[in-house]
């Protein structure tokens, strides 16, 4: 082959490597593009419904009314619970998911907030004691969950039980420890908690 001949055959050659990479990025430019805002349409779909969840908390503007419209809002969901028959299985499972998940958000927000600053001002017997009745409810809530998928006797009665130890745990924090709390804290620390309390339920929202 001559030099000439080899030139001429390797200028083809690049060439044709430059076609490719060119088709190439013509066919996957568009997918990447779609690709990318399907991810970021995501994102902002997930956001938003973090933001709605969070909404009722949020806007009470205060932490301690935030954690009472939470309560009130548990107890609704076990309230259509206690009205649901050996019948309503499907309705059941929903519920049950429905009322783990706002639980577990607010037990969140508690544990990870308000009980810790409880413990900073003090009040660190009323934090463990508190937070040792979120064990219970959610060992109570997986037991109601594993009695309706299995389909067992008791359901209506292992609800009974959650509520008891539910209202009992409520009733503590609003009518004692919480006052409590609030009443020491300044309105700069009141919203920094506000704030703090928010942030970390939207995070699991």
């Amino acid at each position: 082959m001559t030099s000439a001949t080899y030139k001429n055959y390797n200028d083809r050659f690049k060439s044709g490597l430059r076609d490719h990479d060119k088709r190439s990025t013509d066919a996957t430019g568009p997918a990447l593009v779609a690709g990318a805002a399907g991810f970021g349409l995501g994102l902002l779909a997930a956001a938003g419904r973090r933001a709605a969840v969070q909404a009722v908390t949020y806007a009470a503007g205060d932490w301690f009314e935030g954690l009472k419209a939470e309560h009130k809002l548990a107890r609704g969901i076990m309230e259509k619970l206690a009205d649901t028959t050996e019948e309503d299985q499907g309705k059941r499972a929903t519920l049950v998911l429905q009322l783990q998940h706002a639980i577990g958000k607010h037990n969140v927000q508690e544990e990870y907030v308000v009980y810790c600053i409880l413990a900073e001002h003090g009040d660190t017997a009323a934090a463990n004691t508190l937070n040792s009745e979120h064990f219970e409810l959610k060992k109570g809530l997986h037991e109601l969950e594993v009695i309706g998928k299995e389909q067992r006797p008791g359901f209506l009665e292992k609800l009974g039980e959650i509520r008891s130890v539910f209202e009992a745990h409520v009733t503590e924090e609003e009518t004692e420890v919480f006052p409590r709390l609030h009443a020491s804290l300044s309105p700069e620390q009141q919203k920094s908690l506000t704030n703090r309390m928010n942030r970390e339920g939207f995070k699991v929202a």
